[in-house]
């Protein structure tokens, strides 16, 4: 009789002991610390209690300059390397190789302004490498230039795409261009290196 309830003792303590061990696996970490991966600052959630009520507005003028970003200028050598960072020791990411190039101001850090080409191509570039002489692109094949900003005008001249033509003044659909010793006017459409929207007198 003792022997039965020890056996039936035994019995029951093996049984908690398999149910125990589940239990505890359970609450063992699925990974060590070491093989834990930092988050990126993209993938840390940021409680809503801390997330401010009202976004800040993007700067509409750069902080060194107080003017305009984006904005239009060129580039006023034949070939300005741009960088990776607002920096000379930075490595050389894009060389632009054209004189008077239309490139648009996305970031100004001291000497130095962050561009893109027509194709969102650009790096950090030192502010003496560029001129605030507008110049755009022809983004239209044998674009007419015409003698009036009108649709039915005479052409003046047949320009090539991706010839830089200088800006002179714009309207709010058309720009009078010169290239090549011609002038006239051009639709906005057709050119890279002026806002939809912007007006030049």
């Amino acid at each position: 009789m003792t022997i039965r309830n020890s056996m039936a003792r035994l019995g029951v303590a093996l049984a908690l002991v398999s149910v125990a061990l589940p239990l505890q696996a359970q609450m063992r970490p699925l990974a060590r610390p070491a093989d834990l991966a930092i988050p990126s600052p993209e993938e840390v959630v940021t409680p809503a209690s801390a997330t401010p009520a009202v976004a800040p507005a993007a700067p509409t003028v750069g902080p060194e300059t107080n003017l305009p970003i984006p904005r239009f200028v060129s580039l006023k050598t034949d070939e300005g390397n741009a960088r990776r960072g607002p920096a000379l020791d930075q490595r050389i990411d894009w060389v632009f190789v054209r004189e008077d190039m239309p490139l648009l101001i996305t970031a100004e850090y001291g000497h130095w302004r962050r561009v893109e080409d027509r194709d969102g191509e650009g790096g950090w570039v030192h502010y003496s490498l560029l001129s605030g002489t507008r110049t755009v692109i022809v983004d239209e094949d044998r674009m007419p230039l015409r003698s009036r900003p009108e649709d039915n005008a005479p052409e003046v001249a047949l320009l090539e795409q991706n010839v830089i033509a200088r800006l002179e003044t714009c309207e709010v659909d058309w720009c009078r261009v010169s290239a090549g010793g011609y002038g006239g006017w051009a639709p906005k459409t057709s050119l890279w290196g002026v806002g939809a929207d912007e007006v030049l007198d």
